[in-house]
């Protein structure tokens, strides 16, 4: 399916702050960042020490023909090149450090600020979108902190000590090497922002690609049974086409800034063999010093070309920390206000609405001045057509979502006073599509309580009315359920999730339509176990099937975000309003 992901537009400049933040994520790793800058500096000294060496090797041996002196220059030599081979060592393995902790860091750091987002955020975005995030971009990041800044360190350092020593050797020849700066400055501020616009794109589209992957995957089953495939394969087509394209268009710009870095550092080589040949045929400039020279003026433009390839590296790598770092910063819309305490009682279950109003779109309200007073132990059902408001009812009593207007109390307090956690510790939720996490029947019935003994599951899952096909199967709780629970049946997934849900004992527990998509055995089993589980414990259960709901003590009959009619099942059968048309209708349908 076709989904545009959410992005955020940026300007075409590189901001240096979300650089500041990036490398706030490494200063666990500064000690290894900082022999790896001493290494690289080490290696830009011993660089811009072997065309001096040359030179006096030609000045001071082979010119006048003498050896006297040879052996220590020699030793020198050797030294150096010892220093540069260890150097060179301690670069590659610290930077290596430094790549996979950084990595290791940005990973963790966004998984746990997932964590901690709101349920809107993961309405508006998409698994994939967030994939990228975390994989690809994280590894694109970790790369130029660990290595390419780095490299940066060792192209200013080495141009600025060539520079030096050129204008130590010869200082007009030093300017002349300088003439080709200015042009070569102006192509690359223009070059560079076609390359980063250019990345950003591809960034884009390679989130977009990596959530159709995850996509095609998760539903190959119905893309199958409704004979999809080649649609599918035709916007995927096109999604990868327009990557492809967008890839060679920032991959040219790339391929054309090299070259004409290449092409002014070939000119500005020429200028030196043509005035130091000249000054070298007047007597007025050495052998050594030309031949030094010539060695400078090239090695010059090598860091150049490496500081150019470099900001190109970090235009693609400014996208991927754009993305990464706005995922990092998104703040969650429901957070705790400071100072709250956290020695709340216990809570009891009460829950009252005050002139609710809420809206997912603000031009597209579900609920306006909804009222409702819950007290502790009552079980509540919610029925109505779908996108009547009956699970936004639930969302905002979990405070998944809050009102917009209105208020709604938790014992007598303004829940907004109390910790998020402290509420949300206290839920048990069934919904209508389990999920189970790869492992077995035992730990994902643990996941509810992950402190729970053997004992503690095997009693929730006999709550359930799940113990009885578990010791069936033939590992019974070490069963492993397979990714997503793909290894058991709809009702299964459903008792075990039921299980996870009462383990914990919560005070408040929700079944959001947890019967409608089981078989009649499993539904049966379901409805014996909520009559035992929801006694005494406040309880809200949105329901299809009317037969599930016979035993609340209040039902709530939603429409467009209203209650159009209260009551016990009985009373609402006496009434003969719309509830005893519903059930009228599903009873002679049954």
């Amino acid at each position: 399916m076709h989904h545009e992901w959410e992005e955020e537009v940026h300007a075409d400049k590189i901001d240096l702050g979300l650089w500041r933040q990036i490398l706030r994520l490494a200063r666990p790793y500064r000690r290894y960042i900082a022999l790896s800058i001493v290494s690289i500096l080490g290696l830009a000294f011993g660089d811009a020490a072997f065309p001096y060496m040359t030179r006096i090797a030609l000045d001071r041996f082979v010119t006048p023909q003498t050896t006297e002196g040879l052996g220590w220059f020699a030793a020198g030599f050797a030294v150096l090149i010892v220093l540069q081979s260890l150097n060179l060592y301690v670069f590659i393995s610290m930077a290596g450090k430094v790549e996979s902790g950084l990595t290791y860091t940005i990973r963790n750091e966004g998984f746990i600020h997932l964590q901690r987002l709101s349920f809107s955020f993961y309405d508006k975005r998409a698994s994939g979108w967030l994939l990228a995030r975390l994989t690809s971009d994280a590894s694109r990041l970790s790369e130029i902190v660990s290595w390419s800044m780095v490299d940066l360190l060792w192209g200013a350092a080495a141009m600025l000590l060539y520079l030096v020593v050129m204008l130590i050797l010869n200082w007009r020849l030093a300017l002349i090497t300088m003439v080709v700066l200015p042009p070569l400055a102006v192509a690359s501020i223009y070059f560079q922002r076609q390359i980063l616009r250019a990345y950003r794109e591809v960034r884009r589209l390679n989130s977009r690609i990596t959530g159709d992957f995850s996509e095609g995957i998760m539903g190959a089953t119905t893309t199958k049974i409704l004979s999809r495939e080649e649609k599918n394969l035709e916007e995927f087509a096109a999604l990868t086409s327009s990557h492809r394209a967008t890839s060679i268009r920032a991959a040219t710009f790339s391929a054309l800034f090299m070259p004409i870095v290449l092409f002014l550092a070939s000119v500005g080589t020429g200028i030196v063999l043509w005035r130091g040949g000249t000054g070298v045929a007047a007597g007025t400039i050495s052998y050594g010093v030309l031949a030094a020279f010539i060695t400078y003026a090239a090695q010059f433009f090598e860091p150049v070309r490496e500081i150019a390839r470099i900001f190109a590296e970090m235009q693609m790598a400014h996208a991927a920390a754009e993305r990464v770092m706005g995922l990092l910063n998104t703040v969650p819309e429901i957070q705790d206000r400071p100072g709250l305490k956290n020695d709340w009682p216990k809570l009891r279950g009460g829950i009252r609405f005050e002139n609710v109003s809420f809206a997912y779109n603000p031009e597209e309200p579900v609920l306006e001045d909804f009222n409702l007073d819950v007290q502790p132990g009552q079980i509540i059902a919610l029925v109505g057509e779908t996108g009547s408001g009956k699970s936004t009812i639930v969302n905002l009593a979990c405070r998944f979502y809050e009102p917009t207007k209105g208020r709604i109390l938790i014992d007598g307090v303004d829940y907004r006073e109390r910790p998020l956690a402290w509420l949300q510790s206290n839920l048990g939720c069934v919904l209508q599509n389990p999920h189970l996490f790869s492992g077995t029947i035992r730990e994902n019935i643990r996941y509810g309580k992950l402190t729970a003994t053997d004992e503690e599951v095997e009693r929730a899952a006999k709550l359930v009315n799940a113990h009885e096909f578990i010791v069936r199967l033939p590992k019974g709780y070490d069963t492993e359920v397979g990714e997503g629970g793909g290894l058991l049946s709809t009702g299964q997934k459903q008792l075990i999730s039921f299980a996870r849900a009462i383990l914990a004992d919560p005070a408040i527990f929700i079944l959001d339509e947890a019967t409608s998509s089981i078989d009649t055995e499993t539904e049966q089993l379901i409805q014996e176990a909520m009559e035992t589980v929801l006694k005494g414990r406040t309880s809200f259960v949105i329901a299809h099937r009317l037969s599930t709901v016979r035993f609340a003590d209040l039902i709530l009959v939603i429409r467009d975000g209203r209650v159009l009619e209260q009551g016990t099942h009985e009373e609402l059968l006496k009434a003969r309003g719309y509830y005893y048309r519903l059930y009228t209708n599903q009873f002679q349908e049954s």
